[in-house]
């Protein structure tokens, strides 16, 4: 960081273009590291109170005390949450420190792990990058609908444009393909944004919902399933690539910011890196034409609600 703008990037919008965030709260999921760590950073840097909502309590700690040591009236506290169980997510919300929350982050995720579920039976990367975040955010809903101008920013990935969801096999259990799983979850963001848009602007009233992708930016995502398999020579061969091709995490948390923050966000947008989706300053992005299916967004939203057990009908009701 110089001048609190984030290097590598010559022109354009930048962290540097966040307004005052003072007397907003926000929650970052995956705060502990990668693009979460900077997305938090850069929203406690703008006065925002953020709670760091990671799984791991020492990681999450530790990751508010690197933050108060740079940015030193960073106003961040640890909040426990794992996405795998619907029990700990119901935790979360059920203790949430504030009354109000006027940004919501749904940023955590696994990137092509071996076959696993969760701790309610889900295909993992189903499990925590799509339904974990719809049950929290319905969950948090109360909150956000007590601040005006809240929004919820879901981060997906230009990789969506892999696979669709597979309503009829959503947790994979007739074939486990990682990156095809992978590819499903990150549509489910993007379907999942665009009917909360949907109800939020039918019934007039409800937080700004909205999307992002960071291109190819080089986290701790792309190495962490190979390093759990001890594939070490595709473990290297990642770290390589995110050497020679990738932007930095700092960069890569840029069109997340720009969605959480920018004015004149619209609801459903996407917003992702402007050179080829893949680096550079934030810009709109192409989406797969699938994620704007109202009926399949629909249908994802009610086998969600049934599956999570959590309903929005109470806060938001369909249109």
């Amino acid at each position: 960081m110089s001048g609190g703008r984030i290097r590598g990037l010559s022109r354009g919008w930048n962290s540097g273009d966040i307004p005052d965030l003072a007397g907003r709260v926000a929650v970052v999921t995956g705060a502990n590291s990668g693009l979460g760590y900077v997305t938090a950073r850069e929203l406690a840097r703008k006065g925002a109170r953020v709670v760091l909502a990671c799984r791991s309590e020492a990681r999450g700690r530790a990751a508010g005390d690197r933050m108060v040591a740079e940015v030193p009236d960073a106003d961040v506290e640890f909040g426990r949450l794992d996405l795998g169980d619907l029990g700990s997510v119901r935790e979360f919300a059920r203790s949430f420190p504030c009354d109000r929350l006027d940004l919501l982050v749904n940023n955590a995720g696994v990137m092509a792990p071996p076959y696993g579920t969760t701790a309610d039976g889900f295909e993992t990367q189903f499990g925590v990058n799509h339904l974990g975040h719809f049950a929290l955010t319905g969950l948090l809903m109360p909150l956000l609908l007590r601040a005006p101008g809240a929004r919820v920013v879901t981060v997906s990935s230009m990789m969506h444009v892999l696979a669709n969801i597979d309503l009829d096999d959503v947790n994979s259990a007739r074939r486990y393909r990682r990156w095809v799983a992978y590819a499903r979850s990150k549509s489910a963001n993007l379907l999942f944004t665009h009917e909360l848009a949907r109800r939020a602007e039918g019934q007039g009233a409800g937080p700004v919902a909205a999307a992002a992708h960071p291109g190819y930016a080089a986290t701790g995502l792309q190495t962490a399933g190979p390093r759990a398999e001890g594939r070490r020579g595709t473990e290297r061969m990642m770290a390589a690539a995110n050497a020679v091709f990738a932007q930095s995490a700092e960069a890569g948390a840029l069109p997340t910011l720009y969605a959480a923050t920018a004015p004149g966000v619209r609801p459903d947008s996407f917003t992702g890196p402007s050179i080829a989706m893949w680096r550079g300053a934030p810009a709109p992005s192409r989406r797969a034409p699938w994620t704007r299916d109202d009926t399949m967004a629909r249908r994802l939203w009610d086998a969600s609600e049934r599956l999570s057990g959590v309903s929005y009908d109470a806060v938001l009701k369909a249109s």
